[in-house]
């Protein structure tokens, strides 16, 4: 159930061995910039494709003219907090959502709350602008969802639930952001998720 922050999980391992020297705050500022970098470089990317299809706006549906933008940010936070609640749901009620919640705290590492913002808003930011602005348009809500989902494949069998949670996290935001008009509202659902997950996962030591 945790969408999101999927590009730093997958460079986390290398990403660690290469700062692994660096003493506490220096390697925080580092995955911080790494953070900003990648996602930067996604919303760039969606930013240019969208550009190249010649659309108006990575940001409304095209055709637009009276997006919803206040229901949808009130939406989003009630969506986002719904998957968190599954989130816990899941972590404390089955064995395979106990082990993904260690596996991914230990694969992300101990975060202080400035990382865990960054890390919240650039890959909502990001993941937002590249997958529901410019993809959703281009190949439709099913294929955008299933390639957001494939950037959430973990390196064990059991972070298929995480995949599959990410698909429907992207059916979902797709869901919101054709009804609402823009993406306002798929951005505030993707902070509520990750903000709160990545809090619970560097608080939360579950054994």
């Amino acid at each position: 159930m945790r969408s999101g922050f999927s590009l730093l999980a997958t460079w986390s391992k290398p990403f660690a061995d290469m700062v692994g020297e660096m003493s506490d705050a220096s390697r925080s500022w580092s995955r911080s910039v790494l953070v900003l970098v990648l996602y930067f470089a996604l919303a760039c990317a969606g930013l240019a494709w969208s550009s190249l299809r010649g659309d108006a706006s990575v940001w409304r549906v095209a055709g637009r003219d009276d997006p919803q933008t206040l229901l949808g940010i009130i939406a989003g936070a009630l969506i986002g907090l719904g998957f968190v609640f599954a989130s816990r749901f899941a972590t404390h009620r089955f064995e395979w959502g106990r082990a993904l919640h260690r596996d991914l705290r230990n694969l992300l590492g101990p975060m202080p709350g400035r990382d865990i913002v960054i890390l919240a808003v650039a890959s909502a930011m990001g993941e937002e602008i590249f997958f529901r602005g410019a993809l959703l348009p281009s190949i439709g809500l099913w294929g955008s969802s299933a390639i957001f989902a494939l950037l959430h494949v973990g390196p064990k069998a059991r972070f298929l639930p995480w995949t599959a949670s990410s698909f429907v996290a992207g059916m979902v935001f797709g869901q919101l952001f054709l009804w609402a008009g823009d993406l306002s509202g798929p951005v505030v659902a993707h902070v509520t998720i990750n903000a709160l997950n990545l809090r619970y996962l560097s608080n939360t030591d579950l054994r």
